[in-house]
């Protein structure tokens, strides 16, 4: 992502039909919009295109369906999607191609948004099947990518419509893309990396990649038992990888070998069950009861993890480093944020943060707003970590680029 994408100020939008991949793949309940931060992050480029008289036509896929399945329409969204901005009536098409998406659009005017249905309805769209992201193209003049968080599949809404219409970065994408760059291709040093989360074996090449980049990573959550175990500790029941024992082990000489610090917890909290409230207690990592598992790290950890962020410039955050989801064991990586919150307000530290659960460990804390950056990409957040290249960024440098790389 070293290279300039091309942003909405290149495109002439006035006036014209413009297509716009969105991710609004929010959660719902009963119909209803849980948490519309994904809505609300993609309003400046909408509000950009009205204020040039623009007709907006919304892409966007929810969950996975397998061919049409009325319980992910994307119809329920027209009223948030409306209400944030400024209560501009939204139209909606009951499909995404064909003579009923035309008509929506033909009967729309300047300045009108029109959300077309759920694209996986269509195998095409998953398939990148390229007739259909002709059809999708050929529902506009001008194509605008705002949907960093889709931007790792190579779909057609997000890889197939580029060769076909001018195209542009959104407002969301290319502030993402701008910020993720910043911290790992030209980060203020020290860098550390903290990485949570369950299991090494789906994320071996993020911390590949990370050994190779920062000064320090640091590895939290169950995946640091794993690393434990490698090095001869007993860990009890906790939730560990018996069959990643040598990969935990060529993973701490390549951090040796890469001068990177890798920072294992000293002491954990442990308890007999994942429950709230749960009688736990405090242990060295060399005795871990049998029957216990690491559901936190401890006091003596947690020190050295506050050392390690005040001595560093830059830190990126994915995953908590315990059980945040229950209480008492969400006490460290609710500290932890509170700590990052506070050094990246007092502008000590540039902290960008990203995936599902370490978004809703910082919303658990309070404190999702005050880090430098916070990534709504999950899937191309990590794979951005691990130092992939995405389809939508690589589409929006090269309009042709998945179709030479189909004919390579």
């Amino acid at each position: 992502m070293n290279a300039t994408l091309p942003s909405l100020e290149t495109l002439d939008v006035t006036g014209k039909t413009v297509l716009v991949r969105l991710d609004l793949n929010v959660p719902m309940q009963r119909g209803r919009v849980v948490d519309a931060t994904r809505i609300t992050r993609i309003i400046p480029t909408l509000q950009y295109l009205i204020e040039r008289h623009a007709k907006i036509v919304v892409l966007s896929h929810l969950g996975r369906p397998k061919g049409f399945d009325p319980g992910l329409s994307l119809a329920p969204l027209v009223d948030i999607l409306s209400e944030n901005l400024w209560d501009r009536p939204v139209k909606f098409s009951p499909d995404s191609v064909g003579a009923t998406a035309k008509l929506a659009v033909e009967a729309a005017s300047p300045g009108d948004v029109v959300l077309l249905e759920n694209l996986r309805f269509h195998a095409g769209e998953e398939k990148n099947d390229a007739s259909f992201g002709k059809a999708l193209a050929e529902l506009g003049e001008v194509f605008v990518n705002d949907a960093f968080s889709c931007s790792h599949r190579a779909h057609a809404s997000i890889v197939g419509i580029n060769p076909h219409l001018p195209s542009a970065a959104g407002r969301l994408l290319a502030q993402e893309a701008e910020a993720l760059s910043r911290t790992l291709t030209t980060p203020d040093r020290p860098l550390a990396a903290l990485v949570g989360g369950s299991k090494i074996s789906t994320k071996l090449e993020l911390l590949g990649n990370l050994c190779a980049r920062v000064d320090k990573l640091i590895i939290g959550g169950a995946m640091a038992n794993t690393f434990l175990y490698a090095q001869g500790y007993d860990v009890g029941a906790s939730l560990y990888e018996a069959e990643m024992k040598s990969t935990a082990r060529d993973i701490l000489k390549e951090a040796t070998r890469k001068g990177c610090a890798l920072i294992l917890p000293l002491d954990v909290v442990v308890a007999n069950a994942l429950e709230p409230h749960a009688p736990s207690q405090v242990m060295e990592i060399k005795h871990i009861p049998k029957r216990s598992a690491i559901l936190d790290i401890g006091p003596r950890s947690l020190m050295q993890l506050f050392r390690a962020i005040e001595d560093s410039k830059t830190l990126v955050w994915n995953g908590p480093v315990g059980a945040y989801e229950t209480v008492p064991f969400d006490a460290s990586t609710v500290q932890l944020a509170r700590l990052v919150a506070l050094r990246s307000r007092e502008g000590l530290l540039h902290s960008v943060a990203g995936g599902g659960d370490t978004v809703a460990a910082l919303a658990h804390a309070g404190v999702s707003a005050e880090l430098s950056y916070l990534s709504t990409a999950g899937g191309a957040f990590l794979e951005w970590l691990e130092g992939k290249e995405l389809p939508g960024i690589a589409a929006l440098l090269n309009p042709h680029a998945h179709d030479q790389r189909q004919r390579a």
